[in-house]
């Protein structure tokens, strides 16, 4: 079974916000078991007693909010860059999956998660299809959320897709609607957090450091990029192709934590 960790960033009602994204990863059931073990360490570098009681969480992270403060931010910025280098491991060939919604263009705030939720959905379910088709695994899939006010309409869209069909068919490879859980309890899914929150910094700030190091692991197939289904206006698309160079660049990965041993699954 492949799991889709997914996350939002952005809120759909907030008027000072232009944009929403709903992203994340996913990976293998037998992997979940390494990303977490590389992601805790990471965690332990800001409470080395108790590093569950740490959660790599995007916005507070880059803002210092929640307690973050009290550490350096070229810590906490070394500590985003080598989770989201966890991304470029060979072995676990990660997938990131993520909708960005450009919100003037959706004249009701309320189908916004909808339709992120339905675009992430449909390339999710297109990746299981062609697992099978390519090289006849018969795979199923399912989504795993952080916990969020939306969690019903969700689950009853999942519903809806599978039975009755979305805009460009019908669901049919999720294994169940999908799941909710604390962001606390998972890395997988404080991953996926950063993911989402780091692209949604592209689009809603300009800021692309950390979208440049998720960019290379977006899902493609036969040569053409299908993770990242983007709903934004063509003035949007000419402003990020365009975008200045950060005042302030990321360091280069530390190295810790991104040595994997083999896994049984390839793909």
């Amino acid at each position: 079974m492949y799991l889709l960790y997914l996350d939002d960033s952005g809120s759909p009602t907030d008027k000072s916000q232009q944009f929403f994204v709903m992203g994340g990863i996913c990976v293998f059931e037998r992997q979940t078991h390494w990303l977490d073990n590389h992601l805790t360490p990471i965690a332990a570098r800001f409470d080395p007693a108790q590093p569950e009681n740490v959660e790599l969480h995007a916005n507070p992270m880059r803002s210092g909010s929640d307690g973050w403060k009290r550490f350096s931010p070229s810590d906490r910025v070394q500590a985003v860059v080598d989770a989201l280098h966890l991304l470029s491991s060979t072995q676990l060939r990660v997938k990131v999956f993520a909708a960005v919604i450009e919100k003037q263009l959706v004249p009701n705030s309320q189908h916004v998660i909808p339709m992120a939720f339905e675009a992430v959905a449909t390339q999710f379910d297109g990746y299981l299809a062609s697992r099978y088709h390519n090289k006849g695994e018969a795979a199923r899939g399912l989504v795993i959320f952080d916990r969020a006010d939306f969690e019903n309409n969700v689950q009853f869209l999942s519903h809806h897709f599978k039975h009755a069909g979305h805009a460009n068919g019908k669901l049919r490879n999720f294994a169940e609607v999908p799941l909710f859980i604390d962001s606390k309890a998972s890395r997988l899914i404080q991953l996926a957090d950063l993911v989402a929150y780091w692209i949604f910094r592209r689009d809603e700030a300009q800021d692309a450091r950390g979208f440049d190091l998720i960019a290379p692991y977006l899902h493609s197939y036969g040569g053409q990029q299908h993770g990242l289904c983007e709903h934004v206006s063509a003035a949007t698309k000419a402003k990020l192709m365009d975008l200045p160079a950060p005042q302030y660049p990321f360091p280069q990965p530390s190295g810790l934590g991104v040595v994997l041993p083999p896994v049984q699954q390839q793909h």
